[in-house]
């Protein structure tokens, strides 16, 4: 099963870049549309808030009935305030990729695919940036540790850690990938 996602995460990225302009602001109907367009042939529930409560390595998620409120709450806040993604600097680029992506984990809003979904998202907001699609794949070892206390420490609005794994994702997609220098 992870090699089917795998293999729609790739063809979803050109699919939902060309869905959204750059001046586009994600809504929670976006991210909905997101797992969607990734998951939708795969599961008959993709796309929509899941109604149970789950857990990771005794972290709870948002409690499944809270799910609508929050992601409302994540649009009229961090996705208003961050999107389009159309910042100056990679500080304010990294600042605006690590707030939502740590908000929307915390959130957890789908049965499976969340940490993929907000790192598609991330993408697309990259794009918005100027920047080329990032590599995710240094997140992993000891890092993807790092990156599961970043999303932790996203509970207490300290988005430092995370801050922190996407400035090493996009220096990492500049190796590999290159383009998109900014400034600091």
């Amino acid at each position: 099963m992870d090699i089917i996602e795998a293999e729609w995460y790739a063809l979803s990225v050109p699919l939902l870049a060309a869905r959204f302009e750059k001046d586009h602001r994600f809504t929670a109907a976006d991210i909905c549309n997101i797992h969607k367009v990734w998951l939708g042939d795969i599961y008959a529930w993709a796309g929509q808030y899941r109604q149970v409560n789950i857990s990771k390595e005794g972290f709870p998620f948002a409690a499944a009935r809270h799910i609508p409120k929050l992601m409302q709450e994540l649009e009229k806040g961090a996705l208003h305030k961050y999107t389009p993604c159309l910042f100056e600097n990679d500080n304010e680029i990294i600042t605006a990729l690590a707030v939502v992506h740590a908000e929307l984990m915390l959130i957890h809003p789908f049965r499976e695919g969340n940490g993929r979904s907000g790192r598609l998202l991330a993408v697309l907001m990259a794009f918005q940036a100027g920047l080329p699609g990032l590599d995710f794949s240094g997140i992993r070892g000891k890092k993807k540790k790092a990156y599961f206390a970043a999303v932790q420490a996203g509970a207490d609005q300290d988005y430092e850690p995370m801050k922190l794994v996407f400035n090493d994702v996009l220096s990492r997609t500049r190796r590999t990938l290159g383009g998109g220098h900014r400034k600091a």
